[in-house]
């Protein structure tokens, strides 16, 4: 447009014609700078996509982890328990059994009492958790509090 109105305006034709050489030579200069700018745009594209994929793959591998981690902790605790019951089952046994208190002397059966008593309300209190972050945070977060759910993971890529 500013080619068409120097034309317009009138003077030398050579003068206008050094006008229109400068508005594209601006122009451009404008268009190389605007082409600079979408390649560096693209590059930190490709490099901000790499490092999402890449931080995608860690959290795959994370909850995975977790995972078989969780997996690992109920077995644990389930032989934990199953353990218990049988060190609760001996200790009842030793202490029934009049044979059991003739051979040990009264020091080890009040240690055993002691020992089945507080077993005792062991095994009656819920599941014991071993972990610290457990016991401290447990009504913020319990490991059957978390949600493995990947909708919030499908992002609409264009």
């Amino acid at each position: 447009e500013q080619g068409l109105q120097l034309l317009e305006l009138g003077g030398s034709v050579e003068e206008d014609y050094i006008r229109i050489a400068r508005c594209f030579e601006a122009t451009r200069q404008r268009c190389c700078r605007l082409e600079q700018d979408g390649r560096r745009a693209r590059e930190q594209l490709a490099r901000v996509e790499a490092e999402r994929a890449a931080l995608e793959v860690k959290l795959k591998h994370a909850r995975n982890q977790v995972e078989v981690e969780m997996k690992k902790r109920h077995r644990a605790e389930a032989e934990l328990e199953k353990q218990e019951r049988k060190l609760q089952l001996v200790l009842e046994l030793l202490m029934r059994e009049p044979w059991g208190n003739e051979a040990l002397s009264r020091e080890q059966c009040s240690v055993l009492s002691a020992l089945a008593g507080r077993r005792l309300g062991a095994a009656l209190a819920p599941i014991r958790r071993s972990s610290v972050v457990d016991e401290s945070c447990q009504s913020l977060l319990s490991h059957s509090d978390i949600s493995y759910d990947r909708t919030e993971d499908d992002v609409v890529r264009s």
